[in-house]
């Protein structure tokens, strides 16, 4: 069995991997840690837990918190990761982390990164950066089989990406042309409460944020320039929903001369013919964000405006497992050579 450990375990992105492990065949829990309620119940602050999961949380000085572990997901903000990974290399562990220290493989692409979010731009580990790889398993899969350190991807770079690599690896897009328009759920903004996400301030309510400069951009425009082969560029709006959990991203560019609706949609089904959590639908299929809940699936509804020569491609994901808990399991079966949707192989709930 994989021992696991939960750094940041009381986050949404803690409960999420925990949610997971419980259901995964080949896996344990080892610990809980994170930085508050320490000694309390992991089911007391999650009731629905009770009976599957009752560990306590532990101090990360606990001697309990620092037994070896197979692997650790840093379930934690940025800056706390780059300071916790290199103890745990060394302890043997694999380290699967849900912020932004180890997407990036150089300390000038992490400063960017950094500079975005207003961050520190110095790298407190930036040895580590060269050998960490970026945590999308359906672009990087033979990496992150061999990898000891995999940056999980943002939620939305994760809907992003998905949905335009195919488009801009085959030629079928102009690069200078990329518009991402997402929305996502309140739990984006995560557990902790602030003044804009009071339920009277969030409820039938929608607004658009970072117009400035989302974070997320450096690793979509990243990843697509290396589909494509040339600088790829997007105009990226983020907006908040009043719904929980989700993302719809509508992604649009214009088509190169000569491409047919056609090629477009056999360009698709073929990127990810072979892929278990990427489904293609036709633009009638009425699909929607309720589809994806609760699943590791990414559904892509791909169309083509021929009116404009425009593509379209609607991205749905569940921003907190695809777009977090699910993509770092899957990325935790791959590393180890389990089954890759082991644990992850479930439809969700609907309606």
């Amino acid at each position: 069995m994989i021992r696991a450990k939960v750094v940041g375990a009381a986050g949404y992105g803690g409960v999420g991997i925990i949610e997971l492990l419980l259901g995964h065949p080949g896996a344990e829990i080892a610990c809980l840690v994170d930085a508050a309620d320490i000694g309390t119940p992991i089911s007391k602050l999650y009731p629905h837990l009770a009976g599957f999961c009752d560990m306590p949380l532990l101090d990360g000085n606990d001697p309990r918190a620092r037994e070896p572990a197979d692997v650790v997901f840093m379930s934690t903000p940025d800056g706390v990761g780059m300071k916790l990974a290199a103890a745990e290399l060394a302890a043997g562990a694999r380290v699967i982390d849900y912020s932004g220290d180890f997407r990036f493989n150089t300390p000038e692409a992490y400063a960017d990164y950094a500079t975005r979010i207003g961050r520190n731009p110095a790298h407190a580990a930036p040895e580590l950066l060269s050998e960490s790889v970026y945590g999308l398993a359906e672009l990087h899969r033979s990496r992150i089989a061999g990898a000891r350190l995999v940056g999980n991807p943002g939620c939305f770079a994760v809907s992003c990406i998905l949905g335009l690599a195919p488009a801009v690896k085959h030629a079928l897009v102009r690069l200078d042309s990329l518009i991402c328009d997402c929305k996502t759920g309140v739990s984006g903004a995560g557990k902790k409460p602030s003044p804009g996400f009071h339920y009277p301030a969030r409820y039938d309510h929608m607004n658009a944020y970072k117009l400035a400069g989302h974070q997320h951009v450096c690793e979509i425009e990243r990843e697509l320039s290396l589909q494509a082969g040339a600088p790829a560029r997007v105009t990226f709006t983020a907006q908040v929903v009043p719904i929980c959990r989700g993302i719809m991203s509508s992604l649009y560019a214009e088509l190169n001369a000569g491409v047919t609706p056609g090629q477009v949609m056999e360009a698709y089904r073929a990127f990810y013919r072979s892929e278990k959590f990427v489904r293609i639908f036709p633009h009638d299929s009425g699909i929607g964000s309720s589809h994806v809940r609760g699943t590791n699936y990414c559904n892509l509804v791909v169309d083509v405006d021929s009116r404009t020569n425009k593509l379209r491609v609607i991205s749905h994901i569940d921003n907190l497992v695809k777009g977090q808990a699910g993509s770092a399991l899957q990325n935790m079966n791959i590393v180890c050579g389990l089954r890759e949707n082991a644990g992850l192989d479930l439809p969700g709930r609907y309606p």
